[in-house]
């Protein structure tokens, strides 16, 4: 494979290279779906370009659970091809595609009536290990267990007594969902994609009822491009009917924005070696072990405000309290939470008002010839929809194409990751970094974690720890900038890192420290190292002061007060 870098120096160059020759796919949108669109074009063998308005999975892709799942909760809705459709993709990423950043998770769900209720959703896990056994990529996951109630409270001593007269145990599988989005994009850049973040694209090129390419904005430099493209791949999600509006297509669906809130507690706040899965009137709540956090979530209500910045509520943080609370022995208060993140899931409208009953299945439409718009859809099945896009933009391409070959194409840093993590000890004696230091650096970059070694040997003072966040060595926010396309300090807390998740300051006290090793790389005199930590205050400000709101629209217009960052 070719070098996978995201640095100042190949955005430009990617920039530049879009804008040389008429490209067969343009991307527009860089989430997860955008990604894996631009990984499985370029696979093809098709001259392929990405651009996306602001940072990598910076809307609904670094805001989800977090989780790889099949969806234990649809198989209650029969909906079997969904179920079976996402655990295959589950297998694929555990197995094949990305063992390094997919990784397994346990979860208990207890129950609350004896007899039936045992029977009931006993039946359906089962079902659930069977559908993945059967389809050959259930092997890397332990099979579903019955506990007694005694069992399940040494499990999670956290649960209430009266809360469960037994449990249920079973496996799915979680991935930090920002550093996958940035993972799938150097992948599909290590084939040859050109890819640039922080370019919007401003307007589309006609020629007739044809569009032929896009109009994109620098958004850092302030230049424009225009990017001609035999198809362009609309995966622009909650913005999808935005950018529709640019060619005067509504499109033959309408996508709708719902708000789902999730929260972060330190780990020993809740005593349990296992994550939880609760049921609620509506839907269901996870408790999801992440490092030395849990994350709590999550809400599915309806949004139709910024959709840049979705805001959560102090109503929507007293929801998740309340029904987390209702099993805890001892429940969890307002100054437990270190971090609360919003985000938007991209539905396609149904006739229903829920958001709760809007589809989670995806749909791909060519509304004009020349573009194709694809949108819906769930996290764990990107691929599918990533490869369903570019069978539709296929078609409109004159010439003979390979099938999909993602299903057999691992992810940058899986190829050799057994290998290092099985010489781990070694790494850490020859480094001098200590093993679980090395330990984490290979869950988080796979067979990459060495060239993050290499900044440390170049560099030793690179190998210590952020002072204020210190789950996270100083190396890894310079290879943010130089390897990961980080181009803000934003960037690095919320994205490249979970900063500003897992400490109680939201990252503020490490906000200096950082800036100032993203500096050199990008640049950055002293007076771009304030403007980054200033804009960073505010903007945690006015997420803690939409935190005290008690309802969305009060929210909204509290966490607008921070603008964006200026650009470079």
């Amino acid at each position: 494979m070719r070098t996978a870098t995201l640095g100042p120096a190949q955005r430009a160059e990617s920039l530049a290279a879009m804008a040389e020759r008429e490209l067969d796919i343009l991307v527009v949108g860089g989430g997860v779906v955008g990604a894996g669109t631009a990984l499985d074009a370029v696979t093809r063998g098709l001259s392929t370009g990405i651009v996306e308005a602001r940072d990598w999975a910076s809307g609904t892709s670094s805001r989800s659970s977090k989780l790889i799942h099949g969806g234990l909760r649809y198989l209650e809705m029969l909906d079997f091809a969904l179920v079976r459709e996402a655990l295959k993709e589950r297998g694929l990423l555990l197995e094949r595609l990305a063992p390094h950043l997919v990784k397994p998770v346990p979860f208990l769900y207890p129950l609350q009536h004896k007899g039936w209720e045992r029977l009931y959703a006993g039946s359906g896990v089962a079902l659930y290990d069977g559908m993945s056994m059967a389809r050959g990529h259930g092997r890397g996951l332990p099979v579903h267990r019955h506990l007694s109630r005694r069992h399940a409270l040494r499990v999670a001593p956290c649960l209430k007594k009266d809360a469960l007269v037994g449990a249920l145990q079973y496996y799915d599988a979680q991935m930090d969902d920002a550093r996958f989005v940035a993972t799938l994009v150097r992948t599909a850049v290590s084939y040859g994609a050109p890819a640039a973040n922080r370019a919007r694209v401003t307007g589309f090129l006609r020629e007739g009822e044809r569009v032929v390419g896009a109009r994109v904005q620098d958004v850092e430099g302030g230049g424009e491009y225009e990017v001609r493209a035999k198809q362009i791949v609309n995966a622009t999600g909650v913005w999808t009917d935005d950018t529709q509006a640019m060619v005067g297509e509504r499109g033959q669906f309408h996508v709708r924005a719902s708000k789902g809130i999730h929260l972060v507690v330190p780990k020993d706040r809740i005593n349990s070696t296992s994550g939880l899965i609760l049921r609620t009137e509506k839907s269901v709540l996870f408790v999801i072990p992440w490092g030395r956090h849990w994350i709590i979530g999550t809400t599915d209500t309806d949004w139709d405000l910024d959709k840049a910045h979705p805001a959560a509520s102090s109503a929507d943080i007293d929801y998740l309290l309340e029904h987390v609370n209702s099993v805890l022995a001892v429940p969890l208060g307002r100054d437990d939470v270190e971090g609360v993140y919003a985000g938007l899931r991209p539905l396609l409208a149904g006739e229903s008002d829920a958001t709760s009953k809007l589809s989670r299945e995806h749909t791909v439409a060519h509304p004009v010839p020349g573009l194709v718009v694809v949108a819906g859809g769930k996290y764990t099945t990107y691929r599918v929809m990533a490869k369903d896009a570019v069978d539709e933009a296929v078609h409109g391409l004159d010439m003979r194409v390979a099938d999909c070959v993602t299903e057999e194409t691992p992810l940058f840093g899986a190829e050799g990751y057994q290998a290092l993590w099985n010489a781990r000890a070694r790494i850490a004696a020859d480094t001098g970094i200590h093993v679980v230091r090395v330990e984490h650096l290979l869950n988080r970059f796979g067979s990459a974690a060495r060239e993050v070694l290499d900044l440390i040997a170049k560099d030793p003072s690179l190998g210590a720890p952020l002072k204020a966040a210190d789950d996270y060595l100083r190396a890894e926010v310079v290879y943010a900038a130089s390897h990961e396309g980080a181009r803000h300090l934003d960037d690095v807390l919320t994205r490249r890192t979970r900063i500003s998740i897992e400490t109680f300051d939201r990252g503020t006290r490490s906000a200096r420290e950082a800036a100032e090793l993203m500096a050199p790389v990008l640049g950055w005199d002293e007076d771009q190292i304030v403007r980054e930590v200033e804009h960073y205050e505010k903007r945690v400000e006015a997420e803690r002061e939409s935190q005290r709101q008690p309802d969305d629209l009060t929210a909204d217009a509290a966490r607008l007060g921070a603008p964006d960052i200026a650009p470079l």
